[in-house]
């Protein structure tokens, strides 16, 4: 283990493929691509802007803990792209849902219920709900993904809480660099 009195001012970074956000992420980018290509008409421009929204939150969130190691402000930035990114999708589906007169479920209905029970095992991935979404129909398919979508839209929140609190505590890439500039003056 490092000394933190030896350690760089650039602190570890990047390891999102251990962020629950991101597990949920890349389900919900699964599901997206196999529901629009089940569901939605090949040339439907709805199609290429639910792939890239579905993308969008996923690949920001790669992004930002990329890039957390040198810019504190970027990956809350980032993190916040994915966020909207998913609430678009997550529109997107309310829409498709609406526009066909069929039902969204309510949060507490039974079938939503079970869709959270299932995302909340330890890790998930896609072939965690692959069996319901690739037998089910396009409304119960949806009303799935708008789950998945909620549940990793609260775990992004709860991430830009941690990283909003983080940065209060320990600055960004600047304040690390003084602290560290001064801690090497001092020895």
């Amino acid at each position: 283990m490092r000394n933190p009195a030896n350690q760089g001012f650039i602190p570890p970074h990047g390891n999102y493929r251990k962020l629950l956000s991101y597990q949920k992420a890349e389900v919900v980018y699964d599901l997206n691509f196999r529901f629009c290509q089940r569901f939605l008409k090949k040339g439907d421009r709805t199609i290429d802007q639910m792939v890239q929204a579905a993308r969008s939150g996923k690949q920001n969130i790669v992004e930002g803990c990329k890039a957390s190691g040198t810019s504190k402000e970027m990956e809350i930035k980032l993190i916040n792209v994915a966020r909207a990114s998913l609430e678009e999708l997550l529109e997107d589906y309310r829409d498709f849902l609406r526009s066909r007169d069929l039902v969204i479920w309510d949060k507490d209905c039974r079938e939503a219920k079970f869709v959270r029970e299932l995302g909340n095992r330890s890790y998930t991935t896609y072939e965690t709900y692959r069996t319901y979404v690739e037998t089910r129909s396009a409304e119960v398919v949806a009303n799935i993904a708008i789950c998945l979508i909620h549940q990793t839209n609260y775990l992004l929140d709860q991430q830009i809480r941690r990283l909003e609190q983080d940065f209060l505590k320990e600055g960004g890439l600047r304040e690390r660099m003084t602290r560290a500039r001064l801690r090497a003056r001092r020895q």
